[in-house]
């Protein structure tokens, strides 16, 4: 009997929890109201919905009123930008050349279609580390209302900014402040009672819960009108009949992504500590890229020299059963390359380069399997 697959590509998504499925399958059998009709079954699906926005505000300190579901980390990182500029006067947004490409392009898309707004790209250094004395510099700037964008967590290699900092420098200067969380959410506390944070995003399928369902915060002293015109649902914030069974399974998710977290990170780190301790015995020519040390606990992105064992790795991995990376999982199916790694190494750069992003489920012996077909392919 063959062995059976190695996943370690979880900053692309995750399995579904089976206690989440359990919660989202009892939803699918017994809540089929329209949460906003008013009869009993419409009722009883807005009190599922509601209780289920209230453990989603319960984990970021955040008031009800400032949870609005959406269909994913997409759209609220698309409504976070587009109505700053539409409704808050916006008229300048900084933000970094490593940002996610729904963030990347949609500031492509303000930029086309609002003459009047500057996009800004504040410098990082070769590990993707902000600038901070760059970004107060940018900041010094007040003749435009600013807001700046810049992701908790990199999705590739997973440098993090600190966002009680970047959140002051904002809240100093007058400034917006948008992040997109959905690699960090369920991974480490956030609080956005204690944290100057206008605008941040979550996606359910990054900690275990279903695709298709997201959640945006929006300060409550952010008054911006909806994104999608429709309906009132949303309390007239985002119109289309709410996902029932997917925001339940969101907010169940989450819950126990926040209570079982130590356990959790704890059990990702060994891990991660151990393959990069193999690592350095067996591939003393391979290098990490982003910061190792105060990257995101779950996300390794490995470096190696071009060579001809190297142009088919994540090939050779994959028939070996094991699923890792190469960047974005929404790139896949174009060979341009990382658009953060070019960004930190530039065009010329060949070096081969592959994430590897760990879960709680992995175990030591799947990271040896990786070790020995990586072994096998470049020895």
């Amino acid at each position: 009997m063959s062995n059976p697959r190695v996943y370690l590509d979880n900053a692309a998504t995750t399995p579904l929890d089976p206690q989440v499925i359990e919660a989202m399958t009892a939803v699918m059998k017994d809540v089929h109201g329209n949460p906003s009709s008013i009869h009993a079954e419409g009722r009883q699906a807005r009190t599922t919905i509601e209780q289920a926005r209230r453990t989603i505000a319960k984990h970021l300190n955040a008031s009800i009123g400032e949870i609005f579901f959406t269909s994913g980390g997409t759209e609220a990182n698309n409504m976070a930008l587009k109505c700053a500029v539409r409704d808050l006067g916006v008229r300048r947004i900084i933000s970094s050349p490593t940002e996610h490409h729904c963030v990347l392009h949609s500031l492509d898309s303000i930029g086309e279609q609002e003459d009047q707004v500057e996009i800004v790209q504040v410098e990082l250094d070769e590990k993707g580390r902000v600038d901070l004395a760059d970004l107060r510099r940018l900041l010094a700037d007040q003749s435009q209302k600013t807001m700046v964008s810049l992701m908790h967590s990199n999705n590739e290699i997973g440098t993090m900014i600190d966002l009680q900092e970047i959140g002051a420098l904002c809240e100093e200067h007058g400034a917006y402040f948008h992040s997109d969380t959905v690699q960090t959410m369920g991974y480490y506390p956030i609080d956005v009672e204690a944290t100057a944070i206008s605008f941040l995003s979550g996606a359910a399928h990054k900690f275990y819960g279903p695709k298709g369902v997201g959640f945006i915060y929006i300060n409550g002293d952010n008054i911006i009108k909806p994104y999608l015109d429709g309906g009132a649902q949303e309390r007239n914030m985002r119109a289309g009949t709410e996902n029932t069974y997917g925001i339940v399974g969101m907010a169940t998710a989450l819950d126990l992504a926040c209570q079982e977290r130590e356990d959790r990170e704890q059990k990702i780190r060994s891990l991660r500590t151990y393959l990069c301790e193999q690592l350095a015995k067996d591939f003393p020519e391979a290098d990490l890229n982003g910061d190792p040390t105060q990257g995101h606990y779950k996300v390794l992105n490995l470096r190696f020299p071009p060579s001809p064992k190297t142009e088919l790795l994540l090939f050779n991995l994959d028939i070996a059963g094991i699923s890792v990376s190469g960047g974005s999982a929404c790139s896949s199916g174009t060979d341009t390359g990382s658009h953060v790694i070019r960004a930190l190494r530039g065009d010329d750069d060949d070096a081969v380069n592959i994430r590897v992003s760990f879960s709680h489920h992995n175990t030591k012996e799947e990271v040896d399997r990786l070790l020995g077909v990586l072994r096998s392919v470049l020895r």
